[in-house]
């Protein structure tokens, strides 16, 4: 308890500190060799540590901000997608290292973001889900929803022109076919987006703006898997969303208070879900 007490202070000390090397993408990506035993022994069969790596430099040279970051909250993030087997800021979307800016400490820390594309994948691969889906609705699209001892769930879309969206829902089907799913309305997204994105709050641009949709959908399926028997790995995934994480010598530590609120779980939300059938 000791050792890890004080690898954590000398953590909170260097991530204080920002090391010049941590403003520089090259120092980053030197430090990545150091920490490739680490994340191999994190990483999942279904990827391997060498396509890991390339993808974590690709993500330091295509972001300079995210060369600024400091080296604790940058491999934090790396070995939360590495323990969950996720590609980091590649085209399939599976999740983020965001560089955030710590005005308290003055320095940049990197904060791990699932995508939504993401969330389908680790429930997927749970083994428990055999359909999942999120889809948005539109003013001209014939949606109906009912909720009760026997909810149901219908959605057809319009062809051509659809419309601007009204809702969006969320549904899943596991293997004993048992089944969920959640609606949110545009409005219900709207407020989401404004009491845990602190960007969207102070109108800066966020993901919220370049790729609403996404957001929305990944908001609501959210919602709806809470109700879904899904494996240990899928809630740690859920747990590390949008988390600034401190990793140095084998202590991985979670950083509450540094954790940010991009997407969020909602509270108080009207958001209304069910876990009983879907048509």
């Amino acid at each position: 308890m000791a050792t890890e007490t004080t690898a954590l202070q000398t953590a909170t000390q260097n991530r204080a500190a920002a090391p010049a090397a941590s403003r520089n993408g090259k120092g980053l990506k030197a430090l990545l060799d150091n920490y490739t035993p680490a994340i191999k022994a994190a990483l999942p069969a279904v990827m391997t540590p060498e396509r890991f790596i390339r993808i974590a430099q690709s993500a330091l040279s295509a972001n300079p901000m995210l060369q600024q970051a400091t080296p604790l909250s940058f491999f934090g993030a790396l070995m939360s997608a590495a323990s969950l087997g996720l590609e980091p800021n590649s085209v399939l979307g599976h999740c983020y290292l965001i560089p955030r800016n710590n005005r308290k400490l003055g320095v940049v820390e990197c904060q791990f973001q699932l995508g939504y594309k993401g969330l389908i994948t680790l429930a997927y691969r749970s083994g428990q889900v055999t359909s999942i889906q999120a889809e948005k609705v539109c003013e001209r699209d014939e949606f109906d929803y009912e909720f009760g001892l026997n909810p149901k769930l219908c959605h057809k879309p319009a062809t051509g022109d659809r419309g601007a969206p009204t809702h969006y829902y969320a549904v899943w089907k596991t293997k004993d076919g048992a089944t969920g799913f959640a609606v949110m309305s545009l409005d219900d997204i709207k407020e989401h987006a404004k009491k845990f994105s602190d960007a969207v709050k102070y109108g800066k641009q966020s993901p919220w703006d370049t790729n609403f949709d996404e957001m929305a959908k990944k908001t609501v399926l959210k919602q709806a898997l809470k109700y879904a028997p899904l494996a240990s790995d899928f809630v740690r995934g859920i747990a590390s969303d949008n988390s600034i994480r401190e990793y140095q010598k084998g202590v991985d530590a979670l950083d509450t208070a540094s954790k940010t609120d991009e997407n969020g779980e909602i509270i108080d939300l009207p958001v209304e879900s069910t876990s009983g059938s879907a048509e």
